[in-house]
């Protein structure tokens, strides 16, 4: 069945991209987390789980550039001929970093390029609804070939970035039911998703694993565009089934069905046949 899609500076995305911080090792959680993340997720594994990805229709993933996930796409494409389109988000402490970081991505054949929020948000001058050095970083982006945007935790960036008119296809944004890393409110938040034409990166649906999935997916995908997409990350082939599914069925705004987790203490919860 094919996946519901968008479209990001004229090339077709899933409407549900693979997020990367799980198999990188960022729990957004605890350290303990983090080291168990980067023990288990070995290249088979991480190429397990976007294999199945791919196979669902999934084709895009955002992360740092990085070769050897450049080269877990490129297995992914050669096994299952499906291609994942790779959102880089390059950072660096100055613009001359950035521009290194650029480089490795367009180097690698990402399609997309999107800064870090480390580099984006410190740039920010909201008083003069600019972003220092954001031009000229979202220029060098188009000249090495890629798709520009800005990958931020800051809403003002989206509000300032489409009244400037910057060379920007797209945003990054956290959104999700209880707020977790939001910078205003959920209903601020929501409108500024909605307040911009260019399609939107929803980012941490599931509060990196405080929500239970659907009640996360149908929030977000309740409250952004039909243009937004959103990304998540995924444990196992197993967790990647049951997410894929529960984001079809908010796409087609179905309210998600999914087998509840049973214990013993919820024995009394059930009716009899």
């Amino acid at each position: 069945m094919p996946f519901p899609m968008t479209s990001i500076g004229g090339m077709d995305i899933s409407r549900l991209i693979i997020g990367s911080n799980t198999f990188h090792g960022f729990s957004h959680f605890s350290r303990a987390r983090d080291e168990w993340l980067r023990k288990h997720f070995t290249p088979e594994r991480i190429y397990e789980v976007m294999a199945h990805c791919a196979e669902e229709g999934l084709n895009a993933t955002i992360a740092i550039q990085r070769k050897d996930y450049v080269d877990i796409i490129a297995e992914v494409r050669r096994n299952t001929g499906h291609h994942i389109n790779y959102i880089a988000t390059p950072a660096g402490a100055t613009l001359e970093e950035l521009k290194k970081g650029i480089d490795e991505a367009a180097d690698l054949g990402c399609e997309f390029c999107w800064p870090h929020t480390s580099w984006t948000d410190a740039r920010v001058v909201a008083s003069e609804g600019r972003i220092e050095e954001g031009p000229e970083a979202l220029d060098y982006i188009r000249k090495r070939g890629m798709i520009p945007g800005w990958s931020t935790h800051r809403p003002e960036v989206v509000v300032i970035s489409d009244n400037a008119g910057y060379d920007c296809a797209g945003y990054v944004q956290i959104f999700n039911s209880i707020g977790f890393l939001c910078a205003v409110e959920t209903d601020w938040e929501r409108n500024i998703i909605r307040g911009t034409d260019k399609p939107v990166v929803s980012i941490k649906p599931l509060g990196a694993g405080r929500i239970m999935p659907p009640t996360g997916f149908e929030f977000v995908y309740n409250n952004i565009k039909p243009i937004d997409t959103v990304a998540i990350g995924m444990l196992s082939v197993e967790e990647a089934k049951e997410d894929i599914s529960i984001a079809r069925q908010c796409m087609a705004q179905l309210s998600p069905e999914v087998d509840l987790q049973y214990t013993r203490s919820k024995a009394h919860l059930v009716k009899d046949a």
